[in-house]
């Protein structure tokens, strides 16, 4: 019904025209006394005619509808389903329509190859930036600074705020490159206990570890990665205490990391996932990005797990859910 009444508003020029013309016709035929039988004919003649020609007007009305509300899903991509025109301003429209179209596709290439070339430049820079990092991490496990350990926590940071560089550009291109197979959830998580074995020395933190016995369905360099960063965000928010890592339940492939650091404001918790969120802590400590947590949520999305969070005032517990994973498996 409301279709139909959308019609006649867009004909509604044309309508009030006709009943114009028709009141001016039955005015005459008054005023000249002419035989009602006449105009009852004339009437009905005039009547069916117009019916025909709204009728097939509705019908063309109505597939054109149907075709634009279409091409709502695809105008993006093609103009080769815009209806035929079927006056010059309609034409005028679609002409229109093929410029906007056309400076999108430009814009859309000039934009692609600008990202790209962005994106290859700084993929090049991050590889080169790594010769001189391990150069220097060579060179300060041969020297005897007092300092020694504290320059290695920064030269240790600097290289992982590299790979996050690198993680953020190529999030979205990755779908080739991931190897889902099932993997020792111990493997992974001690090679990233092992990447900060100084700092929890250094640091006088306690781990608290057993093994977790259980295998996952995931990409191992994509899961060590999210393993780093959240031991990671534990070891910078934490200064005195331990950091526990073990399973919800035995046998179950569902992680938790806790810290017992500073915690996460109320407020911030929901938040804490965003990209560039810092929250109250991270304005305060100088040194977060907002960047590590947001791709660590990112990189459990692609895989198909779930990461949440916990805190109050004793610590911080990050919950890690590898059960399932709704992916394709690639060999």
């Amino acid at each position: 019904m409301r279709f139909f009444l959308n019609f006649l508003y867009s004909r509604r020029r044309i309508i009030a025209v006709i009943l114009t013309v028709c009141a001016v016709f039955a005015l005459f035929f008054l005023l000249y006394g002419l035989p009602l039988t006449a105009v009852l004919y004339a009437a009905i003649i005039c009547a069916v005619i117009t019916s025909a020609a709204a009728a097939g007007d509705f019908l063309r009305f109505k597939r054109k509808r149907r075709t634009l509300e279409q091409l709502q899903n695809e105008i993006l991509l093609t103009l080769e389903h815009i209806p035929e025109p079927d006056n010059e301003i309609e034409n005028q429209y679609n002409q229109l329509l093929e410029i906007l179209y056309l400076e999108k596709n430009s814009l859309a290439v000039a934009a692609d190859r600008r990202y790209s070339n962005a994106e290859e430049y700084f993929t090049l820079w991050a590889h080169q930036i790594k010769t001189p990092i391990t150069a220097m991490s060579l060179a300060l496990q041969e020297c005897e600074l007092p300092e020694k350990d504290e320059f290695a926590e920064y030269l240790q940071r600097i290289e992982q705020y590299v790979e996050m560089a690198l993680f953020y550009i190529h999030l979205d291109h990755d779908e080739n490159d991931l190897v889902i197979k099932q993997h020792s959830l111990d493997g992974i998580v001690k090679q990233a206990v092992r990447k900060f074995s100084r700092q929890f020395i250094r640091r006088k933190l306690a781990l608290v570890y057993e093994p977790l016995n259980v295998d996952v369905l995931t990409d191992e360099k994509l899961l060590l990665f999210v393993m780093e960063q959240l031991i990671s965000n534990a070891l910078k928010y934490t200064k005195k205490g331990c950091i526990t890592i073990a399973l919800e339940t035995p046998g179950e492939p569902i992680l938790i990391i806790r810290d017992t650091g500073i915690g996460v404001a109320s407020e911030d918790l929901p938040r804490i996932f965003e990209r560039g969120f810092t929250g109250q802590n991270g304005r305060a400590d100088k040194r977060a990005t907002g960047i590590g947590l947001y791709l660590c949520r990112r990189i459990c999305d692609k895989l198909g797990h779930k990461i949440s969070a916990l805190s109050d005032e004793n610590g911080t517990e990050i919950r890690v859910d590898m059960r399932s994973a709704d992916i394709d498996v690639r060999e």
